[in-house]
């Protein structure tokens, strides 16, 4: 049970800030004439999370888990990392983009995959903040854990999009997605404090 309430609450503080993959979701579920011409953009972008996550968790797992001098170093990193990010997310600005126009469905599949997959930072959080916080779980716990994260993901990005079909206009103002970045900085937080209560 930590392990999912864990995986949750992580993946819900990670994925929270709207990005250009996030904002692009919600931009195809407002602007698309029907929800369902939405679907590639989305599906492609959870898809993307899922390999990330699975990559991440397992591939980090079999080689960290041999050294225990690593594991502790990177524990402590992905905790000084959460503490900056959290800080970062905190005092950004909404993000802002021209995306909000209906794509065809190739080109929503090209554009998301582009988005999620070369996204520098969202490989490092996926990577370096879920792989990490995988190391803390063994067995059943890790694919618990494992579980939980690729689930938000994708009840995320479905409900982006279908918040998006819903306003079917973007938050001009910004308001929204402050609220959201607030939010999410919060959850880093306490995850960073969850991390190092682990350690001592």
């Amino acid at each position: 049970m930590e392990a999912i309430l864990h995986g949750i609450i992580l993946a819900f503080g990670l994925i929270l800030p709207l990005g250009v993959q996030n904002v692009f979701v919600f931009s195809q579920g407002a602007t698309q004439p029907k929800l369902l011409r939405a679907l590639p953009a989305t599906i492609t972008a959870a898809l993307c999370d899922t390999f990330l996550i699975l990559l991440a968790i397992f591939g980090l797992s079999v080689i960290v888990l041999q050294f225990e001098w690593l594991r502790i170093s990177l524990m402590i990193t992905g905790i000084l990392f959460l503490l900056y990010m959290g800080y970062v997310i905190w005092r950004s600005e909404p993000s802002t983009t021209n995306m909000n126009k209906a794509l065809p469905i190739r080109q929503q599949i090209i554009f998301a995959l582009s988005v999620s997959l070369l996204n520098p930072h969202a490989i490092l959080d996926i990577v370096g903040v879920i792989g990490t916080s995988a190391l803390k779980y063994l067995g059943m716990e890790q694919v618990l854990f494992t579980i939980a994260c690729i689930t938000v993901s994708w009840i995320w990005f479905f409900g982006l999009m279908l918040v998006g079909a819903v306003m079917k206009k973007l938050d001009g103002t910004g308001g929204l997605m402050n609220i959201f970045n607030k939010c999410s900085a919060l959850f880093i937080w306490g995850t960073a404090i969850y991390l190092f209560i682990g350690l001592i």
